[in-house]
């Protein structure tokens, strides 16, 4: 389903809980809407929500 995102940000090393942060959500309710499919304009947030998690995370 959204395995994509998972892999993406395992990749990146950003954690969901830190995307549901950046969403403005908890953890357990990202991890509710993942389990469907996640509309297309969502994905796309969430991907470009890890870039920008990750390249924090190289600037500190």
């Amino acid at each position: 389903m959204n395995d994509e995102i998972k892999a993406y940000a395992k990749l990146h090393k950003v954690k969901l809980w830190q995307i549901a942060e950046a969403l403005c959500i908890t953890d357990s309710t990202l991890s509710r809407k993942m389990r469907h499919d996640l509309e297309p304009d969502l994905k796309r947030k969430i991907m470009k929500l890890v870039d920008k998690i990750a390249a924090e995370k190289q600037a500190e």
